[in-house]
């Protein structure tokens, strides 16, 4: 496929040979999250797509030497459209996951989380007569849980009427209407160390007490509301003759409600020492807010019937366990639809993939979704 071609700034031509030709060049970009400057190079690829569709560069913003981009359109922004060009692949990931399309899908390390919804969100906005009241912002950190981004994105949505969120969609093309919040800690075992052999007696093993408290913080989980509290990887000890001074284990955990996630934080900054001597800290904590289905069921609905409306598959909704940056749009009161970006599967796997053919419906529909949000006239078009 052939590069994308300049195109006058204002006009806009919408297929899937070129679309793709343009997500292939940000593939090769590889961009992981932990390499800054990789991240700057991915961010120089999107802003030339966005500066040759638009006719004017984002405004890059770099934080904690991470680089965001930012287009603002016209004057006091309504519409605020999230996505990222950071991936969880490290560079070199090419070479056994080559960007390609074959036999209509089109694959790549970040192929499908989220590079195909970034060229969809440019491509949607620049199909637009007017873009007065649109922000268009693609972070780069978002696979590590938007440390520097947040209060970036929390202050653009503030004000507006809707966040829209091109992360990949759910199974079959659904809509992510709900997502579990995240919180994360690290808990620090305290013992005392001896010679193992020589006098075991005389220490405080903190292996023992790690493995006490990980069946303790495992039960804080409660699966029948949905909240999952996961002991992930952990680490005991410096020698194997030697009773272990210290030891700490990562917990993930997910929730559907604030409340639970409440609760679960007070217990992890309350866990007793099982063992004489030894010491237990919960480091850590909240991270994603929920994003609870009240704050997206209008906005999916005019989805739904925009779809019906432009000849595209029935939408249907599904609601997922892993954070993204709409739970912080959510947490803010703002409505928020995500999942609006590719339809394909396999993200952060080997079989990561896009389908080719659904890029423009769903281009489209964004289109669509974004002239009613901006005009609040149903029917309204591109």
């Amino acid at each position: 496929m052939s590069a994308t071609p300049v195109q006058t700034p204002g006009t806009w031509a919408l297929d899937s040979e070129t679309m793709a030709a343009e997500i292939l060049e940000l593939v090769r970009c590889e961009s992981p999250s932990v390499d800054r400057a990789a991240v700057a190079r991915s961010a120089e690829a999107v802003d030339a797509l966005g500066t040759r569709l638009f006719g004017e560069p984002a405004e890059r913003i770099v934080l904690d030497g991470v680089t965001h981009l930012r287009w603002r359109f016209g004057g006091e922004p309504r519409v605020l459209i999230l996505g990222h060009h950071d991936t969880v692949w490290p560079v070199g990931s090419l070479d056994s996951h080559p960007a390609v399309v074959s036999d209509g899908r089109l694959t790549g390390p970040g192929s499908f989380d989220m590079k195909t919804g970034v060229v969809i969100a440019i491509h949607a906005v620049a199909s637009l007569k007017s873009r007065d009241g649109v922000t268009l912002l693609i972070t780069g950190d978002e696979e590590l849980g938007s440390p520097s981004s947040r209060k970036l994105i929390e202050a653009e949505a503030r004000g507006c009427a809707a966040a829209l969120v091109l992360e990949a969609s759910g199974p079959g093309g659904a809509l992510k209407t709900e997502r579990k919040g995240a919180s994360h800690y690290e808990v620090c075992i305290y013992g005392k160390a001896a010679h193992a052999g020589l006098e075991p007696q005389s220490g405080v093993n903190a292996t023992l007490e790690l493995a006490h408290q990980a069946l303790a913080v495992t039960d804080i989980g409660r699966p029948d509301a949905g909240t999952t509290v996961t002991v992930t990887a952990a680490s005991s000890g410096t020698t194997t003759n030697t009773v272990p001074a210290e030891g700490r284990f990562a917990v993930d955990v997910r929730a559907v409600t604030v409340a639970e996630q409440e609760r679960v934080h007070r217990e992890m900054n309350s866990l007793p020492a099982r063992l004489p001597g030894a010491s237990v800290e919960a480091l850590g904590g909240i991270s994603h807010p929920p994003f609870e289905r009240d704050a997206s069921q209008g906005l999916f609905e005019r989805a739904r019937r925009l779809a019906a409306e432009l000849g595209l598959e029935t939408l249907d909704q599904v609601a997922v366990g892993g954070a993204s940056d709409g739970n912080f749009t959510a947490g803010l009161g703002i409505p928020t639809l995500d999942g609006l970006g590719a339809v394909g599967g396999g993200a952060h796997a080997d079989g990561e993939h896009v389908l080719v053919n659904q890029i423009p419906g769903r281009t489209r529909l964004l289109s669509a979704l974004l002239v009613e949000l901006l005009t609040g006239q149903e029917g309204a078009r591109p």
